[in-house]
């Protein structure tokens, strides 16, 4: 752990956010003798950011929290582009009104985690404001040319690509220009000097640095965090169905709280450092806990977490819903709950499809899968047969009928 003086740095450092800094005691100085003005970038692509964007976003709750100012840009402009960096594809491109629908939904996961409002509020900013309004030509001639396309092809998200023999547009290849622009307007237009993200950004976000040097502006700094993975070595951020969004109607907050109450034991202590604000002697004390009793702190890493992303009552609603259903036994309706109709039981439904509309399995296939490993259950009654009927009968008092995938995931089904 380095011995930074700024509050900022070191607050990222005891977090275990820090991957590169450009200039570590440059950067470090500057943000001690003052406040300083950092963002990060996040391009419309979705309706919702996932939980790898969680971590750069706390890395802005830090530096708002810290006394600097804190900027989220939408890539409203780099958006209708694309960033390929390691994608073997081209994205998908999107219409103006596909992305302002995007950035709409994503600033309410925002406001949940930041503060735009008060003595040092938070500011959102959209690329497209200068993006879209660029001469073509004079934005080769002025910024075009400072950029090397050796040193371009160089990057391992380019080179990646082109290894792999996947062709890799000019459309695309513009993208690194358009997003170390990004930092030169943004240090214009606010006096912003560094640029935070995660650590495949670094050549991105190094283009930015230079790219001002060459223009004549301010130094310019580079932060990337790494890259999360769990202690199995499995990538941070995939659920059993599918990623993890921060945006409640895509990923339930009992999802959600499930999520991180799922984690494994080795990477609690960790996990608290990096997603919640807890202090860090608190958290010592709960990573260090062991046994059963370690399952008490991953439900206080499911709280804290959800609260932040999802607020307290939600928080404290999936909290409650995992109490009665997991440690009381009783069926709680606030389960994620799926609708059928009346005529849909009378007739039988079958248990590969209710598993694939409860969201406990992706296809008939994967439901199939977990009745033959012996993980589903109707009711709490274990199914061996996959070509059950689950008809009226199967109602519990409540109008319900709970169903389960092992012993952590449940699902209701509800006649309509």
């Amino acid at each position: 752990m380095s011995n930074y003086k700024s509050d900022f740095l070191r607050v990222l450092d005891e977090r275990g956010f820090i991957h590169q800094i450009s200039d570590p005691e440059g950067l470090d100085a500057l943000a001690l003798k003052g406040p300083i003005t950092g963002y990060v970038g996040y391009d419309a692509t979705a309706t919702s950011i996932h939980i790898g964007n969680l971590i750069t976003v706390t890395m802005l709750y830090w530096l708002q929290e810290t006394g600097h100012k804190a900027i989220s840009l939408m890539g409203g402009g780099t958006s209708m582009v694309g960033d390929p960096s390691f994608r073997d594809d081209q994205r998908k491109l999107l219409t103006v009104e596909q992305i302002d629908s995007n950035i709409n939904s994503i600033k309410k996961v925002y406001s949940n985690i930041l503060n735009y409002e008060g003595s040092n509020p938070a500011i959102m900013v959209n690329n497209a404001d200068w993006l879209l309004k660029l001469n073509y030509v004079e934005f080769l001639r002025d910024v075009g040319r400072h950029f090397s396309v050796n040193r371009m092809l160089s990057f391992d998200s380019v080179k990646l690509r082109l290894d792999r023999e996947q062709s890799l547009s000019f459309l695309e290849f513009n993208y690194m220009i358009m997003q170390g622009y990004d930092f030169t307007e943004l240090n214009r237009r606010y006096g912003t000097v560094l640029q935070m993200g995660g650590s495949d950004q670094w050549g991105n976000i190094i283009n930015g640095v230079d790219l001002n040097h060459r223009m004549g502006g301010e130094q310019l700094y580079a932060l990337t965090t790494p890259l999360l993975t769990k202690s199995s070595g499995e990538k941070m951020g995939k659920s059993a169905s599918g990623a993890v969004w921060l945006n409640g109607e895509l990923f339930s907050p009992y999802d959600f709280w499930q999520y991180f109450r799922n984690t494994e034991d080795a990477d609690v202590g960790k996990f608290l450092k990096i997603f919640t604000r807890l202090p860090l002697d608190e958290i010592a004390k709960l990573a260090a806990l062991g046994g059963n009793e370690i399952n008490e702190a991953k439900k206080v890493l499911a709280t804290e977490v959800t609260a932040i992303v999802h607020g307290r009552a939600a928080a404290e609603e999936a909290a409650h819903t995992a109490r009665a259903t997991f440690e009381a036994g009783s069926i709680d309706l606030s389960l994620p709950t799926a609708t059928v109709t009346h005529a849909e039981l009378a007739t039988g439904l079958g248990i590969l499809s209710a598993l694939v509309t409860a969201g406990l399995a992706a296809s008939n296939g994967e439901a199939r899968r977990h009745v033959a490993s012996g993980a589903v259950r109707v009711n709490d009654a274990l199914i061996e047969d996959d070509k059950l009927a689950i008809g009226d009968n199967a109602l519990l008092p409540e109008g319900v009928i709970k169903l389960s995938v092992g012993k952590k995931r449940h699902a209701l089904i509800k006649p309509i």
